[in-house]
């Protein structure tokens, strides 16, 4: 039992919208775009306040299930638990499996909060006044949604018509609609009662739980199977959701599935200022804006340039004579393109999916994060490549070998204890190590500050699926 909210963070999501920087390998929701923390370390610390929220529970996919705790870590925000879903079922099942789930954990009387990871928000008072009506009408009984305002007729988003005002603050929802064409959204926002539809709730479990019984009751039935059906799957601090069972959710969002058919459905327009970062047009509105209008993050030059988003990685970016565009330059690729067309990137990503030679850029990331750090791929060629890899304070890779290369590691910062077959060997900086092909070998940081190093591969094949895994740390086959 619990008095406190329950959240529950939608992090799954593998949307490429905001390419060459997200891809389906790094949503953005783990990205930095403009400043030091990521969108989901932001949500994350809306929820920060004990008195008011109980820890989260985070559902996401077995890809990103060690970033989502390493980032809530980096924090120092302690997590209910995560939810791993074994393959995308969209928002309804989702949100069922978290209600299985806190209703089990906190009881039926509790109240949860679902929210999407990636969007920005302004947490002032506006958004703490509107969860506090939020949770006056869920104690009703009410389903709730958050309606932002619009401040334009965008046609990108679902809008909420508002019906009569309740007791709590909140009001009916009257209807959803769908998105809009441009005439019909300028009508609804002359009108006064329609707002946004974020995709953000506030659900009392019990009523929730019978709702989705009465209107879905295969996408409850399964999800909630899922969930409890064997708790052997209990991975570290990990629950994984059944995927034979989870498989048989229908694949529906909770708006389809619930609220568009529940009577008890309400909604609390919102005056705090809200994006769901949809596109580079959104990230550069949301950035801090020079005297020209340029949003800048990283190593760039611009001249006669204005009202343009830009952010390198790791090269210099120069600009001249140009208006209204976003040039984003990734380790590996560069995006440029008119800023009012940025909502059409995804047309570019399947264009590059759709190519042999271009699908890993649309997919893969030069950079992956593991449990003990992660490594940014630097150059690749035939029977050769280089990384960069990077190890955290006290974490150890795996003890592995490899059929097909050899390795060679040069450490650039910090100390590493390297393991190969019976011997153990201590390196500090600028001094390097052979892991010859076949060898039984491990990596570990005894250190104080992150090791760097640099690897290079060589061999018949380089592939990430080349590690036989003896010993794991973090339970990985």
């Amino acid at each position: 039992m619990t008095n406190k909210i329950v959240p529950v963070i939608m992090a799954g999501g593998k949307g490429t919208r905001l390419w060459p920087l997200s891809r389906a390998t790094a949503p953005k929701q783990f990205i930095r775009f403009l400043g030091p923390k990521t969108l989901y370390q932001k949500t994350l610390e809306r929820l920060s306040d004990s008195d008011r929220y109980e820890a989260p529970i985070v559902l996401t996919n077995e890809d990103f299930r060690f970033l989502a705790a390493e980032q809530a870590r980096e924090l120092d925000i302690e997590l209910s638990g995560v939810i791993l879903e074994p393959i995308a079922r969209n928002t309804a099942p989702a949100v069922a499996a978290a209600a299985a789930m806190v209703r089990a954990n906190f009881g039926e009387d509790a109240i949860m909060q679902v929210l999407a990871s990636d969007h920005e928000i302004d947490a002032g008072a506006d958004y703490f006044g509107a969860i506090d009506t939020a949770l006056a009408a869920a104690k009703t009984g009410k389903l709730v949604t958050f309606g932002i305002e619009p401040t334009e007729p965008a046609t990108g988003f679902g809008y909420i018509e508002a019906g009569e005002e309740l007791p709590s603050g909140a009001r009916k929802v009257a209807r959803f609609v769908e998105k809009p064409a441009q005439e019909k959204a300028e009508e609804m926002l002359a009108a006064g009662n329609y707002t946004w539809n974020s995709g953000m709730f506030m659900f009392p479990v019990a009523v929730l739980i019978r709702e989705l019984e009465k209107y879905a009751p295969e996408v409850f039935a399964f999800a909630e199977q899922a969930v409890l059906k064997d708790e052997s799957d209990l991975e570290l601090d990990f629950t994984r959701l059944d995927k034979e069972t989870f498989a048989q959710c229908p694949d529906i969002s909770i708006d389809y599935a619930v609220m568009e058919k529940t009577s008890a459905a309400a909604v609390v327009p919102s005056a705090f200022t809200w994006s769901d970062l949809g596109s580079w047009d959104a990230i550069w509105k949301d950035g801090d804006q020079d005297a020209s209008g340029n949003v800048v993050s990283g190593d760039a030059t611009l001249l006669d340039t204005q009202n343009s988003l830009v952010i390198s990685r790791d090269m210099h970016v120069a600009m001249q004579g140009l208006d209204g565009m976003a040039v984003i330059a990734s380790e590996d690729a560069v995006y440029v393109g008119k800023l009012e067309d940025s909502q059409n990137v995804g047309n570019i990503v399947k264009v590059l999916k759709g190519a042999k030679e271009t699908r890993a850029l649309a997919e893969e990331h030069p950079t992956a994060y593991r449990p003990w750090g992660g490594y940014t791929s630097i150059i690749k060629g035939e029977r050769f490549q280089a990384k960069r890899i990077f190890v955290k304070p006290g974490k150890k890779l795996s003890l592995q070998k490899h059929h097909h290369r050899a390795e060679h590691w040069i450490i650039v910062v910090g100390t590493a204890e390297v393991t190969v077959d019976e011997n153990v060997t201590q390196l500090t900086e600028n001094q390097s190590i052979y892991i010859p092909l076949g060898a039984v070998h491990r990596l570990y940081n005894p250190g104080k500050i992150t090791l760097e190093l640099i690897e290079v591969q060589t061999g018949s094949y380089l592939g990430e699926d080349d590690i036989i895994r003896l010993v794991d740390d973090f339970g990985r086959g």
